[in-house]
């Protein structure tokens, strides 16, 4: 279930927040400190897409994800 103020989420969004040109899943679960297995990869990415469905991040470029830029 996806809740954005859940710690995992706050964990990426606080991660990409420092990457302007956008991660990879292997790049936020080293970050993260989180052991980049496979299982672990899979899930960070589980997570991302997710938030790229709910409009949080975007994926311009397959398996880059960026913060969504504000609109004003």
């Amino acid at each position: 279930m996806y809740s954005p103020a859940s710690g995992p989420y706050q964990q990426i969004l606080h991660v990409l927040g420092t990457a302007p040109a956008g991660m990879r899943a292997k790049g936020i679960c080293l970050a993260l400190g989180v052991e980049p297995s496979p299982k672990n990869v899979e899930g960070t990415r589980a997570k991302l897409k997710r938030m790229v469905n709910r409009q949080v991040l975007t994926e311009d470029e397959p398996g880059v994800f960026t913060l969504t830029q504000k609109r004003t």
